[in-house]
């Protein structure tokens, strides 16, 4: 899946638009490496995404391509959130 789908289906980030240009200024890694929003997600990755002044890890659980809003939580767990220095 992209990643800009998945960010958009797990509620990560509400509008797949905005997910692309946050994955474009180079704010988001998949498992250390930068990456686009064409890039290819799976199970396992880990993802670090820095929103404002935070970092937040998330390990990605499961893969699905429409989620009803009480089952977003099984999409991705939150490893850690640590302030930017």
């Amino acid at each position: 899946m992209r990643l800009d789908k998945f960010l958009k289906v797990s509620r990560l980030i509400k509008r797949r638009t905005l997910a692309k240009q946050v994955a474009d200024q180079g704010r988001i890694t998949i498992n250390g490496n930068k990456a686009k929003a064409s890039s290819v997600v799976e199970v396992g990755d880990e993802l670090t995404i820095q929103f404002g002044q935070k970092n937040v890890t998330i390990q990605i659980n499961m893969l699905k391509e429409a989620v009803k809003k009480d089952e977003v939580d099984m999409l991705y767990k939150v490893i850690k959130e640590e302030p930017i220095k």
